[in-house]
């Protein structure tokens, strides 16, 4: 299991990407610079997770970019180097993290000082949201049905699914609704999931996926 010291003794590798990891959220990657390459092995071999956050300012490759303050742990469960020298990770959303203060390290790759945030509690749908989780488990259904759930690297959620919590599920949606990249970062950062779960049903219903 990886660890995470949430002792903020330390300093946490990050990845700036233009996309933005959830907690429990599944995200494959396929890394081509040697200094993400290097720091996604020496993760491994110590056994810890980096640090996703969304780019604020600048770009994937090239020079460190701006992050956000607020990001995701991301841990490797599986890996595969390609030819050419590719390596592609899976990992998964672990806990949320606000970076007290970061450094550029001398490959332009960016470190963090962080303040690890509470998970989300495991707060029930209400009444006027199980439209929500009925409808994220219609779609998980149809994938176990046509793909199933035998390789845990290729299923595109975590397990268990947690179809009966508010975070849980607005998490899935988040990830699943083409939202930008801004608003799914403000829908990240809330610590109410029942509000955040309240804000995707007006996301779901606007695009007719619910009726309001």
């Amino acid at each position: 299991m990886t660890s995470i010291d949430t002792n903020n003794t330390g300093w946490l590798p990050l990845f700036p990407l233009q996309t933005v990891l959830f907690p429990d959220g599944i995200l494959p990657l396929r890394i081509f610079e040697t200094r993400y390459i290097d720091m996604v092995r020496e993760c491994m071999r110590l056994d810890k997770p980096f640090g996703v956050v969304a780019i604020r300012e600048g770009n994937e490759t090239g020079q460190a970019a701006q992050p956000e303050s607020v990001g995701c742990t991301a841990a490797i469960f599986h890996w595969d180097m390609e030819a050419g020298g590719l390596l592609m990770i899976s990992t998964r959303g672990g806990l949320r993290f606000r970076i007290r203060e970061t450094r550029v390290l001398a490959d332009q790759r960016l470190e963090a000082r962080v303040d690890y945030l509470d998970a989300d509690p495991a707060v029930a749908l209400l009444p006027e949201q199980t439209d929500c989780g009925d409808a994220l488990k219609a779609i998980t259904d149809d994938f176990d049905q046509r793909v199933g759930r035998n390789n845990a690297q290729d299923y595109p959620f975590a397990l268990p699914l947690r179809l009966d919590e508010a975070g849980w599920v607005a998490n899935r949606w988040s990830e699943i609704l083409p939202l930008p990249l801004k608003t799914q970062q403000e829908l990240m950062e809330l610590n109410d999931p029942a509000m955040r779960l309240t804000l995707i049903q007006a996301c779901l219903e606007q695009q007719q996926i619910l009726q309001g």
